[in-house]
């Protein structure tokens, strides 16, 4: 296994994290479970919604994913589908979140 094929899994591992944790705090404060749902009652609710879909996304792709196949009895490929999109949305959203992080400790120091 190549430094790359390491620095990917290490970057979705991240991403998907980071959407875990972000759609737990939504659910948590907000006493409903995220969703794809755009609030339009306000402006900085508008931009939280959009924020909160882009980066808690592949946490709610992948809950909606296994409560289908577990309730609905949707096929496996289904699962498999949903798991590639999360996958590549969560290594996108990683690389992002990792580069902020790294300008952040570069500010800081």
């Amino acid at each position: 296994m190549g430094p790359e094929l390491i620095a990917l899994f290490y970057v979705t591992a991240v991403g998907f994290v980071c959407a875990g944790i972000l759609a737990s705090l939504y659910q948590v404060m907000a006493r409903k479970p995220a969703g794809f749902r755009v609030s339009i009652n306000s402006w900085p609710g508008i931009f939280a919604s959009i924020f909160i879909c882009t980066f808690a996304g592949p946490f709610i792709i992948m809950r909606n994913a296994v409560r289908g196949r577990r309730i609905e009895h949707r096929p496996i490929g289904w699962l498999f589908g949903s798991s590639a999109i999360a996958s590549v949305w969560s290594a996108c959203s990683g690389v992002f979140l990792l580069n902020v992080f790294s300008v952040a400790a570069n500010a800081m120091s």
